[in-house]
């Protein structure tokens, strides 16, 4: 399976109080930090090897996951430094750790989706870049996506239209070459980074039928536990 970097570096300012003393991956979620629910995931679709792209608070993430032995994964580190990077940033930061090939997802993001499909639609697509999309219709976030006949079409976050019924899910698959242009050191968002492939017909699209979750907000957070402890009752 392709690795995967998480991007765990931003400040959280939607979950005070909570971290004002700890990074947004760490908040405790039925008992255990956010991130280890996270990784155990990924581990059991079967990944192995995970790059965390963290920033505040970091160091208290690599002294909580440290390697990843414990769950049964290869863990490494790619440190924003003292200025945030943003999250394409972060991750042109984290390439030489990454390879050729890989897959992206949101530090505060619970995606229960087939992982092995994902994959094999991106390696089939031969693009640069892959968006997985959930049809939202305005349930769970504004919806941002026009995606028909298995392409992305339109992608705004910040000017969604009527004809926007699907929402970026959180998962990305990329090849390097897609962040190689954004000068080190410099700050990008992923956002830039999807709409330039999705401009220069590079941008593969692949729509998951199970909802997302997210401990981005409080609300986000109590919608998971919840979600999280009906899991761990039906094993």
């Amino acid at each position: 399976m392709l690795p995967v970097a998480i991007l765990a570096g931003g400040w959280g300012t939607r979950l005070h109080p909570l971290t004002t003393t700890l990074p947004k991956a760490l908040v405790e979620v039925n008992g255990e930090p956010f991130v280890v629910h996270q990784l155990r995931l990924l581990r059991a679709h079967r990944i192995e090897y995970v790059v965390l792209c963290v920033g505040y608070r970091g160091e208290m993430i690599r002294e909580a996951v440290g390697a990843g032995q414990a769950l049964g994964l290869r863990v490494e580190y790619a440190f924003d430094g003292p200025t945030l990077r943003g999250t394409a940033g972060a991750i042109r930061n984290a390439l030489p750790l990454l390879g050729e090939a890989f897959f992206v997802l949101y530090g505060d993001s619970y995606l229960p989706c087939d992982y092995g499909a994902v994959e094999r639609a991106f390696v089939e697509s031969g693009k640069q870049g892959l968006m997985t999309v959930f049809r939202n219709e305005g349930r769970w976030d504004k919806s941002n996506v026009k995606f028909e006949n298995g392409a992305v079409i339109a992608y705004d976050k910040n000017n969604p239209t009527t004809e926007m019924h699907h929402i970026d899910y959180g998962l990305g698959a990329f090849r390097s070459s897609a962040f190689r242009e954004i000068p080190e050191g410099a700050t990008c968002d992923l956002v830039a980074v999807y709409q330039d492939l999705l401009r220069r017909g590079q941008l593969a699209g692949f729509e998951v039928k199970q909802r997302f979750y997210e401990v981005g907000s409080l609300e986000g957070l109590t919608d998971t536990a919840k979600f999280l402890a009906q899991q761990t009752g039906e094993r």
